[in-house]
This record gives C-alpha cells, sequence and structure tokens, in this order.
C-alpha cells in the first residue's frame, strides 16, 4: 500500500498552508486589553514579522524533508511506502521535539482509503500533524537537516573518495545547507547561476582567494538547462572537482566552508576575539564573541564551549566609539538600558567593522527581521527579478527598432525603386525631346516649303489658311478634351484599385472602333454611291468638268487607303491591348512618367504643326496629320470657278474624314493606361 505525494502538489499546499498561517495574526482583528485600547503599530509589525518568520521556517523545513521524501521515491513515481512514512514521520517528530502519538499515527496511516494519506497525500498530514506544531527554538534546525541528509545522501551522493579533491562528509553537508538557504522558492529545488557565483565568491573570499568568473562561466556553458539553475547534487559534483578549490589545503577549504555556513546558516554577523572589560573587578579580558540579530555571546575560546554571557539586542541599544584610555586602543562600548559594555579591538579596521556589524543587528531587530542573509536573498530576489523586467523590455524595445528598422529599409528600397523610375522616366523624357525637335525641324521644313508654295498660290492659300484656322480650333477643342481627359487619368491613377477595370474599357474600344468601322464602311459606300451619281451626272455636263471628275476619283482612293489605314489601326488597337493588360502591372509604378508624358499634351499645336508621338508608354494614341486629302486636291487642281455643288461635296467630305481621323483619335487615347 502506498501514498502519493507528488512535488509540485506539495509545493501548492504548502504555499497555501504558509498563507494561512502568516495571516493567522493579522486577520484575527486587533485585540483589546483591560482598558479597551488596540494594539500599537509596533505590536502589530511584530505580530506580523512573527508571522512571516513562521513562515520562512516552515519554508526552510519542508526544503529539507523534501529530499527525505524523495530519497524514498526510488522508483521517482511521486508515491512512498507507508510503512517508510511511518518511519519518516517518527524520526521528524523527534528531532522538532513534538510529542507524538503511536496511535493516532497509526490510525493515520491505516491501510483503508478513509485516512488522510490515501485521499490526498503526505503533504497534509505532515501539514497538520507535523509542521503546525513546530515551535521555534524548541529544536535545533541542524539536527532535521542532518536527518534529511542522511537519508538523501545514501540515494544521490556518491563521490569518487579516491579522488583528492573530494570534500569531507561534513563540508558537503554543509554544502547542502547553504544551496538550500539559497535555492529558490520552487520545486524541484535549483540555485541560479547568480546565487551560485554569490556563494562561491564568499567562500572564496573565506579562504582569502581571488574568485575566478570564467570557470564559472564556462562551466554553464557546457549546459543550456544549468541557465535557469543547477541542483545540488551538480554543485556537489562541481566542488568535488577542484576547480574552484584550486587544490588548496583541505583544512583552509573545511574552515571556509564552515565560516561561511555559520555566517548564512547560523546567522552569525561577525566573530572574533575582543578585549572586554568587566562590570564587577573591572579588569580586561580577552574574549570570543559571536554577534547575532539579537544577541552577542562571548565565550572563552573559539571553540564556544564555555559561554561567559549574552548581550540581548533591542531597539534601545546603541553602539559608540570611546577614545583610547587605560592602556587600550581602538576601543568602543555597546550601551544597553541597564549595562554599558566597553570593549576594546585590536585595530581600527576591527573596531569599525565590530560597530558597523552591531548597529546592523540593532537595525534587523527593530525592523523586525531575523536575519541578515534573508532579507539579503529576498533583494537579490527582487534584483533579479527586476532586471529580468528590463531585459524584457529591452528585448521589446529592441524588437520595436527591428520593426522600425525594416519599415525604414522598406521605404528606402521604395525609393530606390521611385527613383530608377524617375530616372527611366528621365530617359523617356528626354528621347521624347529628342523626337520632338526632330519632327519640330522636320516640320519647319515644310512649313517653309509650304510658305513659298503659298506665295505662288496666295488665293488658294487664303482658303487653305481658312480651313487651318478651323483645323487649329478643332486641335484646340481637342487639347482641352485631352486636359480634361487628363484629369480622369490622375484619378484613376490616384485610385490605383480601379486598374483592373481598365482591361474591360480597352474591350469595350476595340468593340466602339468595330462599330465605327462599319459606320465608315458605310460612309464610304454612301460616298461611292454619290460618286456614281456624279459620274452620270458629269458625262452630261462640259469637258471642263473632267478634271474634278479625276478629283474625285483620287478622294476615292484617299478614302479607300484611309479604310485600309482604319483597318491597320484596328490590328494595332488589337495588339495594344494586350499590351494595355501587360502595362496595368506596371501603373502603380508608372504614374509620375504619365503625368510627363500627359503634360506634354497640354501644348497647343499651331496651324500646319505635326503632333509629336507620344513614345513606346503610348504607341496606341494617334494624332491626326496634317496632310488633308481635299485640301491637295483643291490645290493641284487649281481651278476657281468649279461648281458650288462640287465645293460643298469636297468640304462635306473633308469634314467627314476629319471627324473620322479625329474620333480614330480618340479612340486612341482610350489605350493610354
Amino acid at each position: 500500500m502506498s501514498s502519493r505525494c507528488r512535488c509540485p502538489q506539495a509545493c501548492n499546499a504548502t504555499q497555501q498552508q504558509q498563507q494561512q498561517s502568516a495571516c493567522l495574526p493579522v486577520t484575527q482583528g486587533p485585540r483589546v486589553n483591560s482598558r479597551g485600547k488596540k494594539k500599537t503599530d509596533t505590536q502589530r509589525r511584530k505580530s506580523e514579522n512573527n508571522g512571516a518568520a513562521e513562515m520562512d521556517l516552515r519554508s526552510e523545513l519542508l526544503k529539507s524533508i523534501w529530499y527525505g521524501f524523495t530519497a524514498l521515491d526510488l522508483e521517482k513515481s511521486g508515491k512512498v511506502s507507508k510503512s517508510q512514512l511511518k518511519v519518516l514521520s517518527h524520526n521528524l517528530c523527534t528531532v522538532l521535539s513534538i510529542p507524538h502519538d503511536p496511535v493516532a499515527l497509526e490510525e493515520h496511516f491505516r491501510d483503508d482509503d478513509d485516512g488522510p494519506v490515501s485521499s490526498q497525500g503526505y503533504m497534509p498530514y505532515l501539514n497538520k500533524y507535523i509542521l503546525d506544531k513546530v515551535v521555534e527554538g524548541s529544536f535545533n534546525k541542524e539536527n532535521v537537516d542532518e536527518l534529511c541528509w542522511t537519508l538523501t545522501a545514501k540515494k544521490n551522493y556518491q563521490p569518487d573518495r579516491s579522488s583528492i579533491s573530494v570534500l569531507p562528509d561534513r563540508d558537503a553537508f554543509r554544502l547542502w545547507c547553504l544551496f538550500n538557504f539559497l535555492s529558490e522558492d520552487k520545486y524541484p529545488l535549483v540555485m541560479v547561476p547568480d546565487e551560485v557565483e554569490y556563494l562561491l565568491k564568499k567562500i572564496c573570499m573565506a579562504m582569502s582567494i581571488e574568485f575566478n568568473c570564467v570557470e564559472l562561466d564556462d562551466f554553464f556553458s557546457q549546459d543550456s538547462g544549468h541557465q535557469n539553475g543547477i541542483t545540488v547534487w551538480v554543485f556537489l559534483q562541481m566542488m568535488n572537482s577542484g576547480k574552484i578549490t584550486r587544490a588548496i589545503d583541505k583544512s583552509i577549504t573545511s574552515m571556509a566552508i564552515e565560516e561561511v555556513y555559520r555566517e548564512i546558516v547560523g546567522d552569525v554577523l561577525k566573530e572574533g576575539y575582543l578585549w572586554k572589560k568587566g562590570q564587577l573587578r573591572r579588569n580586561w579580558k580577552e574574549r570570543w564573541f559571536t554577534l547575532r540579530p539579537s544577541n552577542l555571546s562571548y565565550y572563552t575560546g573559539e571553540d564556544r564551549k564555555d559561554c561567559q554571557g549574552n548581550i540581548v539586542l533591542d531597539g534601545n541599544c546603541c553602539v559608540e566609539v570611546l577614545p583610547d584610555r587605560d592602556g587600550k586602543r581602538c576601543m568602543f562600548c555597546l550601551k544597553t538600558l541597564s549595562k554599558t559594555y566597553e570593549m576594546s579591538a585590536s585595530d581600527t579596521k576591527q573596531r569599525q567593522e565590530w560597530t558597523a556589524a552591531i548597529q546592523t543587528a540593532i537595525r534587523l531587530h527593530v525592523e523586525g527581521k531575523t536575519s541578515l542573509h534573508k532579507d539579503l536573498k529576498l533583494k537579490r530576489r527582487e534584483q533579479r527579478e527586476q532586471r529580468e523586467k528590463r531585459r524584457q523590455a529591452k528585448e521589446e524595445e529592441l524588437q520595436r527598432l527591428r520593426a522600425l528598422q525594416e519599415e525604414r529599409e522598406r521605404k528606402l528600397a521604395e525609393l530606390e525603386l521611385l527613383k530608377e523610375a524617375q530616372k527611366q522616366a528621365q530617359v523617356l523624357m528626354d528621347q521624347d525631346e529628342q523626337r520632338r525637335r526632330q519632327q519640330h525641324e522636320q516640320l519647319q521644313r515644310t512649313l517653309e516649303i509650304q510658305l513659298r508654295e503659298a506665295e505662288e498660290a496666295r488665293v488658294s492659300m487664303q482658303a487653305e489658311m481658312a480651313l487651318k484656322e478651323e483645323e487649329a480650333e478643332r486641335q484646340r477643342k481637342r487639347i482641352q478634351e485631352l486636359e480634361e481627359m487628363q484629369k480622369r487619368l490622375e484619378e484613376a491613377l490616384q485610385q490605383e484599385i480601379k486598374a483592373r477595370l481598365d482591361e474591360e474599357g480597352f474591350r469595350y474600344a476595340q468593340a466602339r472602333l468595330l462599330a465605327e468601322e462599319e459606320e465608315k464602311m458605310k460612309a464610304l459606300m454612301a460616298l461611292q454611291e454619290e460618286q456614281e451619281e456624279y459620274i452620270v451626272k458629269t458625262q452630261r455636263e462640259k469637258q471642263e468638268l473632267k478634271q474634278e471628275m479625276e478629283v474625285k476619283s483620287r478622294a476615292l482612293d484617299e478614302a479607300q487607303r484611309q479604310l485600309e489605314e482604319v483597318r491597320a489601326n484596328r490590328h494595332r488597337v488589337d495588339q495594344d491591348v494586350v499590351a494595355a493588360q501587360r502595362k496595368l502591372r506596371q501603373a502603380s509604378t508608372n504614374v509620375k512618367h504619365w503625368n510627363v508624358q500627359m503634360n506634354r499634351l497640354m501644348r497647343p499645336i499651331g496651324p500646319g504643326e505635326k503632333r509629336p508621338s507620344l513614345g513606346s508608354s503610348f504607341q496606341s494614341f494617334q494624332i491626326p496629320t496634317q496632310r488633308d486629302p481635299g485640301l491637295r486636291l483643291r490645290r493641284k487642281s487649281g481651278s476657281e470657278d468649279q461648281s458650288e455643288e462640287s465645293k460643298e461635296n469636297v468640304d462635306n467630305r473633308t469634314g467627314c474624314d476629319l471627324e473620322k481621323r479625329h474620333s480614330h483619335a480618340s479612340n486612341g487615347d482610350m489605350d493610354i493606361p
């Protein structure tokens, strides 16, 4: 029959019991004396400190008992036989000076499932029947530690006795006690690297050697799991390896460990020889003094066997430095309410250390603290927690800075892309400017030729200029339309999400071109019918109208050629639709490029000036040519005696042709992505 006592459950139950025990003096409310007054603040503070001291004592006892229990758990399953628990409980009652009833013990460990051991494990029994009955000062805690050390060392501590660096069992026991004192309040018990370094520094200081942090760092770097803490067995193995002691004599190591043990575990603030002046005979004698937070004891020798006196320290005590007299130097006195104790140190440094240590003991008593190193341990733990919080905050800040750096790099990359696009746009702009200049020069040469021809035929030039003015007016209107279209394009570029709908617009433009082609075909057929009618009519006219018939025939050929051009333009529009689908992906990066190209459309075109091409990005945009077939027919004919009917037909055909070509240019504009 076995009982369960798992470590996490034991720890949680113990902490709850400790909290309940610590809260009892506070939750019972203020006491009222015979006069009906409440307790003073000092009494309340003492009550709280007593509760905290009881909780600390319970925690320290539980750490040692935990090792004893785990030593009995041979299978490491969290279960120990009831017979072993009976023996453990009996031994604990003995060393804790607790009266135990064998009958009650057997009753709680009976074989049925009604007892607390069977239902909830060993912790409820340990808390209720053992730890709750513990009275501080009625037992020697070192005996409890020796009992638990004996149980756990048989199972877990098996050093190589043949090695010269192995510590004696007594030193190993004291190191085990020091480990328990400095370990964390979590199970399984471990000691964090900071506490290990603190303990090793204390031991090296006691041996008067310098502590080497490099070896300790190498030890923790060998296993990443040691960063969170090491067990006592790993700690003892490290001490037995000789890396810390460095082949120093074992007696010196033992004395150093004992000194640190008495200082930390035994709450000894300072020890040493002092000269003390007697109270009755007023003679000076050398005594061995031991200072603890509650008292200052003095003995005949450093073996501390013959105690000559005990000075109780409280808040009414004080220490003062005295001048040298009676042949004694480095004197100081300790004043209590009843007596004044005069003492003499060996030198000024010792006197300073003793006065500071006594003041520390008085301060601890005033603050209600029983142990200096417990207070220091809590402060170091708080500092570690604060460092951990600062480290976490620093890591969060670093992560935020990394995110900002990544965002900055991303923006820089986008800026580089924009700069590259700007460079490409500048190159294209330069190329377009060069082409525009070439076209302008070519257009200028053409205009010079036309001007010379205009001097030869002024009358026909006047009519042509009138038509040019009309064409310029239409061009200005066209420029206004293009400016409006530019505004619409800018709005479309600002809303890039609508770029995907442009493909449907291109398809719609293609369908419209097809419809316009049909309309032009119909117009051509009508023109052909008109030509046939005109041929029949002109056959009855005079011979001088034959030239007009040739003109109309050439106009028909020109219209057919324009029809072929419309078909070619439709083919190019089909290709531009495919290209526009590819350019949709480049729409976001070509915003500035489009603005530069579209700004050129705002430049007015003078009479007779040839429109510049828009470059590779606007291949589908067609500008009406300045070559007017109707004008060329009239210039070559040179006949001013044509009938009013033939002039109207020519003018109507010319206007129709210009409107068709303007419509085609408008359709070409729609291809611009």
